[in-house]
């Protein structure tokens, strides 16, 4: 016979129990509801049809069998022409630029979408081939779309392809997942040097005239460029005329007041291999370097003696590494003693200095004031200074030896009317830039001038884009438009060697 200690004892036992049944059956219960704990079901990884069999595969060796998430994953992928803020789980996977043959006289695809851009009968149609980044460099064409230049811009003029990460936990899961794969040194503002050169700038004779008219400002000549120029990370302009206090409407002696009209122009570096920087005598010459030197501006290819003219000019910004050299050639003006003048070429010197710089992994420029062509004198159209073989002495092959020399870029700095350019070897020549600033406005050919916007990523010549420049009666330089640049261009190009 049971007791009641015994009863009230089993009692408990059974209310223990039903208690842990109870609490076990709601604690699973919940979780069998919810899909947590015993019952969870791991993230699904979804793969969107916008994706590609190539990004799928990269996808599915990050989110492997290891990989346990806690939230599904939807990663899908668009192509965009304007890259405008990306949300916090988009990442650029590639970028795609448009480009076409070296000599093209084309410059732009007008499109209506990114997927048009994609597609082959639309490249064949309008004459270009879409690359990778990474596989651009100078010996092709970078194109615009729309008339967004990609190296200007960074956020249009390229097609985007961006990769969508659509979870709950992205924060916590996706992004340190997905990290390393997006981790790629694109180009942008801050890596990319924009570097541009102009051609001979003479601010002299009728540009003296023309100051005195317009009441003395100099900036007159620079108004409709100089926001332009001053865009670039750095400017460059060959000068050839010193300032002095004796600068007439009659000699190549310049006005002080025309510092006004390169800073205008953001000027950052200032050739001196020109013939006429001693017209005015060394005394002014030596004053005209103290007053670049004042205003910021650094000097190549000449100075007060003949061992500063030499000095290269070593150029580091944005983590790129450029070595500029400038020599004067059987032109006048050089300097080979304690006084002022332009670099005289000297082959050893020019062979030890590109040595030297392709050892220490830079990129070579080499400037040159070469003979000039002498057809300028012609009202009418004459292509025959167009041509590299049109100056004194043999132009093609004396400025093809510096490209085999080792030098990555060549650059005629002396003609007065621009000439032709090419691919040659392991580089890219310009015989001649023209006339940026100049009173010779008797002649078609001299009233223009080629500039060179060079764009510098990782060491690397990414693009030499080639702008057209045209200076009208009043000797104000402006850009050519756009009809007129593709014809000129074109008419350059047939005339390569």
């Amino acid at each position: 016979m049971s007791t009641p200690r015994k009863r009230n004892r089993t009692k408990l036992i059974i209310y223990l129990f039903s208690f842990v049944i109870i609490s076990a059956g709601v604690f699973f219960g919940v979780q069998f509801f919810t899909r947590t704990g015993f019952f969870k079901i791991p993230g699904v990884v979804y793969y969107d049809d916008s994706l590609s069999s190539e990004e799928i595969e990269i996808f599915k060796n990050i989110f492997s069998d290891d990989v346990i998430l806690d939230k599904d994953v939807r990663i899908s992928a668009k192509n965009i022409l304007q890259l405008d803020s990306l949300k916090n789980n988009e990442h650029i996977y590639n970028i795609y630029v448009p480009v076409t043959d070296f000599y093209s006289s084309e410059s732009n695809i007008a499109t209506s979408s990114a997927e048009q851009v994609f597609d082959t009968s639309f490249q064949t149609e309008n004459g270009f081939s879409l690359i990778p980044f990474d596989e651009l460099d100078f010996t092709r064409k970078l194109l615009s779309i729309n008339d967004n230049y990609y190296l200007d811009d960074f956020n249009s003029g390229a097609v985007f392809r961006v990769i969508s990460f659509d979870s709950e936990k992205y924060d916590e899961e996706i992004e340190k997942l997905i990290s390393k794969t997006f981790d790629k040194d694109f180009p942008k503002k801050d890596n990319v040097l924009s570097f541009i050169q102009t051609g001979v700038t003479a601010l002299s004779r009728g540009m003296n005239r023309k100051l005195l008219e317009v009441g003395g400002d100099a900036t007159f000549f620079s108004e409709k460029i100089g926001d332009f120029l001053s865009s670039f990370d750095l400017t460059h302009t060959s000068n050839e005329s010193s300032f002095s206090d004796y600068a007439s409407g009659s000699n190549i002696c310049s006005d002080k007041r025309f510092i006004d009209t390169l800073e205008a122009i953001g000027l950052d570096i200032v050739e001196l291999t020109g013939n006429h920087n001693q017209d005015c005598g060394d005394e002014a010459a030596m004053e005209t370097i103290d007053t670049y030197l004042s205003s910021g501006i650094k000097i190549i290819g000449g100075g007060k003696t003949a061992d500063e003219a030499k000095e290269p000019l070593n150029i580091s910004e944005k983590n790129n590494n450029i070595t500029m050299l400038a020599f004067n050639l059987s032109t006048g003006g050089a300097t080979l003693d304690d006084t002022p003048g332009a670099n005289q070429y000297n082959e050893a010197v020019a062979a030890e200095q590109i040595k030297t710089a392709k050892t220490n992994g830079d990129l070579v420029i080499v400037d040159i004031q070469y003979y000039e062509c002498s057809a300028y004198a012609s009202e009418y159209e004459d292509p025959i200074c167009d041509y590299a073989n049109s100056s004194a002495g043999d132009q093609i092959g004396f400025f093809r030896h510096l490209i085999d020399l080792g030098a990555d870029v060549v650059v005629g700095t002396s003609a007065h009317q621009p000439q032709t350019f090419e691919l040659y070897g392991d580089g890219v020549i310009y015989y001649g830039l023209g006339n940026l600033f100049f009173d010779q406005i008797w002649w078609p050919g001299t009233t223009r001038s080629l500039m060179l916007s060079h764009y510098v990523h990782n060491n690397k010549l990414l693009q030499t884009k080639i702008i057209p420049t045209v200076y009208d009666k009043n000797m104000q330089t402006d850009l050519m438009d756009a009809e007129t640049t593709k014809w000129y261009i074109e008419r350059l190009s047939k005339a390569r060697p």
